[in-house]
């Protein structure tokens, strides 16, 4: 399928017989992304103790920036002025940019919402700012990302079904009035956001409503926001049932690794998630078995990497009784060797699921990553020095 109004393709390359899991081809300005795949998060135009290199290292092909943090500082006519998001930050790859629309939900007490948009008081200074979808796709334009997201609205949980209603109603008015925005005929694609809440038959209507719109890919918002991880896959079930398969599907702010692997068996193609890097900075690091909370005493004097068989850098050079060392110390090294492992597990995750999409062997590698996690999570309340 070639999208209109961008240099946004994406092909299908194999599908799994009888379910939704896929692998594809999502060709941009910036190169080629593999999906299903995994999107760093770079907040503020940077992922967190990484620079450029080291996310090439770790395997990332699209890395995500957020608008409304870039909006307060250094705002997006300064990005434009120093060549656009990609040489700004010095990444070659492709770039998704949120439009803002998380904030309205995890920034409630410091805004105001009506028809026209949103009203900010900033978490930085205080000052007021106002975001409404024509401001939020002029932003997004002068950042210059590969792909940018329509403004919506977060639905809150729990939220009553009037609410809901009226959120996704909205997100949907909004929708339209984004695609209006567009000024740059091959700019950046723009994915349409599907609201609806834990409603099914609301989450059916909204994505019914937002795939019959002219968005170059789709996206599930509003999970991840407190609900029950059942809830959440019945809510990507019904969506996935309605929208047509010739475009990406954007699972939006879902990041444990259960989650993305229900995601790809749903037909998600799109992930990010700010878990891999905040959790490094915090001493957790991922592995097949499960979490390892580096902090232990258990590994004070353990030589061993984090996981064997791990092919990043942290793992092949350092031990786990060095990594504790450095987290306890807080030393500023830790953050960089514990985010490298991290995103090299999530990357590696991604990467074996579109093998095993490719050589028709999904099921099982869904089964072998469920029995290698059983009873194995580490214990997080062995902290002593």
């Amino acid at each position: 399928m070639v999208v209109p109004r961008s240099t946004l393709t994406f092909t299908v390359l194999v599908r799994v017989g009888g379910g939704r899991a896929r692998t594809a081809v999502l060709k941009t300005a910036h190169g080629q992304v593999q999906t299903p795949a995994f999107m760093p998060v770079g907040t503020q135009g940077s992922v967190k103790a990484l620079g450029p290199d080291d996310l090439r290292a770790v395997g990332a092909e699209m890395v995500l920036a957020n608008t409304y943090h870039l909006l307060l500082r250094p705002g997006p006519e300064t990005v434009q002025k120093l060549g656009g998001l990609n040489k700004f930050m010095g990444w070659d790859g492709a770039i998704l940019t949120d439009s803002g629309g998380y904030q309205v939900f995890s920034l409630a007490e410091l805004r105001r919402l009506d028809e026209e948009g949103v009203t900010f008081r900033s978490h930085i200074d205080g000052s007021e700012i106002f975001l409404s979808p024509e401001k939020a796709v002029a932003a997004q334009e002068a950042l210059n990302p590969d792909i940018m997201m329509a403004f919506d609205e977060c639905t809150p949980y729990p939220a009553g079904r009037d609410e809901t209603l009226a959120s996704a109603e909205l997100t949907y008015r909004w929708a339209k009035r984004c695609l209006a925005a567009r000024s740059k005929e091959n700019g950046p694609a723009l994915f349409g956001i599907i609201q609806g809440g834990m409603y099914a038959d609301l989450r059916r209507t909204a994505a019914a409503q937002i795939a019959e719109l002219d968005f170059a890919g789709l996206a599930v918002g509003g999970l991840a926001v407190g609900e029950e991880p059942a809830r959440r896959r019945e809510m990507i079930d019904v969506v996935s049932e309605i929208v047509p398969r010739d475009r990406p599907l954007y699972l939006m702010g879902l990041g444990t690794p259960e989650d993305l692997v229900e995601g790809i068996a749903r037909g998600a193609d799109l992930f990010d998630c700010v878990l891999p890097t905040r959790n490094a900075r915090n001493g957790q690091l991922f592995t097949r078995a499960g979490r390892l909370v580096i902090k232990n005493q258990r590994y004070r004097e353990d030589d061993r990497p984090v996981e064997e068989g791990c092919p990043c850098y942290t793992c092949r050079r350092f031990s786990r009784g060095y990594l504790r060392h450095l987290f306890m110390s807080k030393e500023i090294l830790s953050y960089r060797l514990n985010t490298i492992h991290n995103l090299t597990y999530y990357l590696s995750l991604m990467r074996r699921a579109r093998e095993a999409v490719l050589h028709g062997r999904f099921r099982d590698f869904y089964d072998e990553f469920y029995n290698a996690r059983v009873g194995r999570e580490d214990d997080a309340d062995d902290q002593q020095q």
